[in-house]
């Protein structure tokens, strides 16, 4: 369903946080294997744990991202999944307010085992991006 296999399984998550050690991401169905749930924690204080479920809203084409994490925070992403690359964008107010705009882009390497990508912000709705951290998936199991 919408590729959504391709993320079933372990994984290590790595980012560019200074001493950050790698995290764990557990992602997995939710009974009926219409949503998948992805829980990651990552021990290092500037490193939120959380969790996401991660469908289609409509049982159509179109993708979302629910997210919750450890702070408190809970945000909606518009959620693609194309030619290997996942993409999460967030440019309209849902749960929390809306101070800045958030993307995602990360690529599947070609054998499906490694996702490697960056998180942007933008402050001046999408005229300007800029990198917020560089974030990598390895497969584990």
């Amino acid at each position: 369903m919408h590729g959504l296999e391709a993320f079933i399984g372990e994984w290590t998550m790595g980012m560019e946080i200074p001493q950050a050690p790698q995290g764990r991401v557990l992602i997995d169905w939710m009974p009926g294997e219409q949503f998948i749930v992805e829980r990651w924690d990552i021990p290092h204080p500037e490193a939120p744990d959380g969790i996401a479920i991660m469908g289609s809203h409509d049982g159509g084409e179109t993708l979302l991202q629910h997210y919750f994490d450890s702070r408190g925070v809970a945000r909606v992403y518009d959620m693609g999944l194309e030619n290997g690359v996942w993409t999460l964008s967030r440019t309209k107010p849902d749960f929390s307010p809306l101070k800045f705009w958030q993307r995602w882009s990360g690529t599947f390497s070609e054998d499906g085992r490694r996702i490697e990508g960056d998180w942007e912000t933008s402050n001046d709705e999408g005229a300007t991006w800029e990198v917020d951290f560089h974030l990598t998936y390895t497969k584990v199991s």
